[in-house]
């Protein structure tokens, strides 16, 4: 296949459009989700406000893009993370998934805020989602995780009257097309290890765990082996 080679004015608007998530992104670290504005990035850009919906439209453009971004580039670090595990190793390749987003949430605490904690006043995200399909692989590599456990997890949960209808219908079409022999309780499963994750993750990306807890890296691997063996695993 021939290489596409880009034009001199396309590698400049992608260039433009790079310094202009970049400048997003500070903005966000620096002043939470309401510093985003066209303007403010226009102004660091040098162009006039006009110059800058040439690349983004609306200030919602510019914020789903960047979770988009954000999102299938956590999503591509823990699937790398993971595949790093053999598969004959269903504990060792939660334990990685789970220590991959923590590290990620610590190198980046803005990004993981813009994805998973504080909105961003006013913004209203496209039909579907700004990140539909990071949000699907990332479920779907859960749920994977859940599924390669199951074996021996299953007899050591709690399963109840759980069904399918516990669940968001369009969840649970995707589930059981890509896992068709996995029960209920299974993605019941794959939600709670999600929560064991993300729940001390968050205290510590908003500052709640520091004052308690002198080395959070070592209370959250804690974690996830006590996650592992109480799937017996």
């Amino acid at each position: 296949m021939a290489e596409v080679v880009k034009s001199r004015r396309e590698r400049l608007r992608a260039q433009a459009s790079g310094d202009i998530k970049a400048i997003a992104m500070r903005l966000l670290a620096d002043g939470g989700p309401d510093a985003i504005s066209l303007r403010a990035i226009a102004r660091e850009m040098g162009m006039t406000a006009g110059a800058i919906y040439g690349y983004y439209a609306t200030r919602d453009d510019l914020i789903s893009t960047l979770i988009s971004d954000v999102y299938t580039a956590l999503v591509d670090r823990l699937e790398t993370a993971r595949d790093a595990v053999p598969v004959a190793d269903p504990a060792g390749r939660i334990v990685a998934w789970g220590e991959a987003v923590r590290g990620w949430a610590v190198e980046r605490p803005a990004e993981f805020r813009l994805i998973y904690g504080d909105p961003v006043p006013g913004y209203r995200a496209p039909p579907g989602g700004a990140a539909a399909e990071a949000e699907l692989r990332a479920c779907t590599g859960l749920v994977g995780l859940a599924a390669a456990a199951w074996p021996r997890a299953a007899t050591r949960q709690t399963i109840g009257e759980s069904t399918w209808s516990d669940f968001d219908a369009g969840l649970v079409g995707h589930v059981r097309a890509d896992f068709p022999a996995l029960p209920p309780a299974a993605l019941g499963l794959a939600l709670r290890m999600w929560g064991r994750m993300h729940g001390l993750i968050a205290l510590e990306v908003y500052g709640h765990l520091r004052p308690q807890a002198l080395d959070p890296a070592k209370l959250f691997r804690t974690e996830m082996l006590d996650l592992v063996r109480s799937l017996g695993l």
